[in-house]
């Protein structure tokens, strides 16, 4: 991949002014703005568990990544059952219908989670199918034009892997930041989306990395890495893209804004994620006094999973400093800190028994085989069914919270 020798030829010029984008949401000073000049004050939500399914929300505990649920279904499965399951997950667990009642709730904005090996001809949720991120991403985009809802793009899984656990279907490391293949990988995604929708006023921008190395690995050798990096990504957007904004999150699951030094675009949001913390002033303290010193926007990327009194408390503290968000997540089964939750099939807690049993030898996976298979099978189909927008209901406590309404039959 000859991607350095051209980035070379663009150089990151700092502080640069950029001819405003006609048409596209902007930034102007700390604020985000939409075309026209006004405010934006993103709020919105995740597609979480789409385009990069995780664990926790099939309700199972070790078995926590794509390609860990990938293997389990291949077991009780087989390779064609299971991709067949795959292709019906991905055209119905988010549709037209989702995105239609997340407008008419309020939201104006989403960001959507995806695995970088759509992009590829790697393995992936039962296929190699290069083509199939841009077909995904482009039936979105017409959902969003059609209820004019802006979308952020969010490389939840980066080659390589960026935070190191099973959030970035990685392999338990952030090999990313020294790894010089995957880093061109990234880039040479990175460029070819925001080549393909440079011109597309709905997309909100590119959140270039989810989660940037967890606290697990040592900060002090891969903290220093992280924004080169960055600057490389963005040098190669800018080359097809001078439009849209992009979004940069600290490192330690995007808690962290120290590494970071002055803005070296002049269309960047600084993002950080926070859950489970107080919801007072002194939790994004930093976070502000980042705005102010280098007059930039800050925004929450992800937060939420917890009650709705949290929810509403947090949100209210946000609202309070001008800073938008997308909670996290839009739906989840059986559940209450969602937007919307769809009931668990029968005969599905066959599945979560079989994802916490001994899977770690073949003897082991024939004995913790479930004896039931037909009703297994049924189960994950009825998961696809149940997930479907028809079979969903609203939270109305967290919808509340998050500052949006159920909207009217």
């Amino acid at each position: 991949m000859r991607i350095f020798a051209a980035l070379l030829l663009f150089p990151l010029v700092l502080g640069a002014q950029q001819t405003p984008s006609k048409g596209f949401i902007g930034v102007k000073g700390k604020e985000i703005v939409y075309p026209d000049g006004k405010p934006m004050l993103i709020k919105g939500t995740n597609l979480g568990n789409w385009l990069l399914p995780e664990g926790y929300m099939f309700k199972f505990e070790k078995v926590n990544s794509p390609r860990l649920i990938h293997a389990l279904l291949v077991e009780l499965l087989g390779p064609a059952e299971t991709k067949a399951f795959w292709q019906q997950y991905l055209d119905n667990y988010i549709t037209e219908a989702d995105i239609r009642f997340l407008k008419q709730a309020g939201a104006n904005s989403i960001r959507l989670p995806f695995d970088y090996r759509l992009f590829t001809k790697e393995d992936y949720l039962g296929d190699n199918d290069s083509t199939r991120g841009f077909r995904y991403l482009d039936r979105v985009v017409g959902w969003c034009k059609k209820y004019e809802l802006p979308l952020l793009l969010d490389m939840h899984a980066a080659p390589g892997g960026q935070t190191g656990d099973n959030i970035d279907n990685s392999n338990g490391y952030p090999f990313l930041y020294t790894d010089v293949p995957a880093q061109q990988l990234t880039i040479h995604i990175w460029q070819n989306i925001a080549r393909r929708y440079s011109k597309e006023t709905i997309i909100l921008g590119y959140d270039l990395l989810n989660e940037p190395i967890a606290h697990y690995f040592d900060a002090t050798q891969l903290n220093p890495l992280l924004e080169p990096l960055y600057k490389k990504i963005v040098a190669a957007i800018r080359a097809v893209d001078p439009n849209h904004l992009i979004f940069l999150e600290g490192s330690q699951w995007a808690s962290s804004f120290k590494l970071f030094g002055k803005p070296f675009d002049d269309k960047l949001v600084y993002s950080f994620h926070k859950y489970w913390t107080d919801t007072t002033q002194e939790v994004i303290q930093e976070y502000l006094d980042f705005r102010d010193k280098y007059q930039v926007p800050i925004y929450v990327g992800e937060t939420g999973e917890n009650d709705d009194r949290w929810v509403l408390a947090f949100r209210r503290l946000l609202e309070k400093h001008n800073i938008g968000w997308h909670y996290w997540p839009y739906k989840k089964m059986e559940s209450t800190s969602c937007v919307v939750q769809f009931p668990k099939p029968v005969g599905y807690d066959v599945l979560i028994q079989y994802s916490q049993s001994d899977r770690s030898s073949f003897e082991a996976i024939r004995a913790a085989r479930p004896k039931t298979l037909p009703a297994t099978r049924k189960a994950l189909n009825d998961f696809i069914t149940n997930s479907k927008f028809e079979h969903c209901f609203p939270n109305p406590g967290y919808i509340h919270g998050i500052g949006m309404k159920v909207p009217e039959k």
